[in-house]
């Protein structure tokens, strides 16, 4: 889990990058919750999914938003971070060119960016988002959505009720062959506390069940 220290728009980022073992191997990108309320790389989620991805032969890169942990800069209320989460997308991908495709995956604040830039960038062709809060966030850029992906969901969620987000996955629109899942997690708050191991065993079951079919669209730089 070699630390690493990229250039972003506003200083240096830094990050946690685990390289795969196999040749032209795909990638993953880990967005962590809201800079100032806490959320760094290191968030559980996010550590968990980090690791779940690589045990999976992904390369997979963590990152921590400008102005968090020694990553330079100051919070940017979403769209400096999304000039970010992109910077560190060429980054792996400037360390992979022949990935041949991508997933990204973010929890909360880091859920909203990671679905931004999946409409900004074709080679993603999955999503994992973690508490996406659909009463905070405005998600009708998801017009259509080009990916296919699972919002995974807290049942007793008082920063974000489940049903918001599920209405919002609802009303989402896809391109033909796409699908955005909705999924929740009976008893676990906003952050899963407690809940941890029953997020991991939803994240990693739509994971596996989508990489055991073939790929929506390879990409090679």
């Amino acid at each position: 889990m070699p630390e690493v220290i990229f250039a972003g728009p506003e200083g240096r980022l830094e990050g946690r990058y685990q390289k795969s073992r196999k040749e032209s191997a795909p990638i993953a990108l880990i967005l962590h919750p809201h800079p100032q309320f806490g959320g760094t790389m290191n968030n559980r989620i996010c550590y968990e999914m980090y690791h779940m991805f690589a045990r999976r032969d992904f390369a997979v890169l963590r990152f921590n938003f400008r102005g968090v942990g020694r990553s330079q800069g100051e919070y940017d209320q979403g769209q400096g971070e999304l000039s970010d989460a992109a910077t560190a997308l060429d980054y792996l991908q400037s360390m992979n060119p022949n990935a041949p495709y991508v997933w990204v995956a973010g929890f909360s604040f880091g859920a909203w960016i990671g679905m931004q830039l999946l409409m900004r960038r074709p080679e993603i062709v999955g999503f994992i988002s973690a508490s996406a809060s659909a009463n905070l966030y405005d998600f009708t850029f998801l017009a259509p959505c080009p990916s296919s992906g699972v919002v995974i969901h807290g049942e007793t969620d008082k920063i974000c009720p489940w049903q918001d987000t599920e209405d919002m996955v609802n009303k989402t629109r896809t391109q033909k062959g796409r699908k955005v899942e909705f999924a929740m997690v009976p008893e676990a708050d906003h952050f899963f506390d407690e809940k941890v191991g029953e997020y991991m065993q939803v994240a990693e079951s739509y994971l596996d069940h989508r990489l055991a079919q073939p790929p929506e669209g390879e990409y090679h730089s």
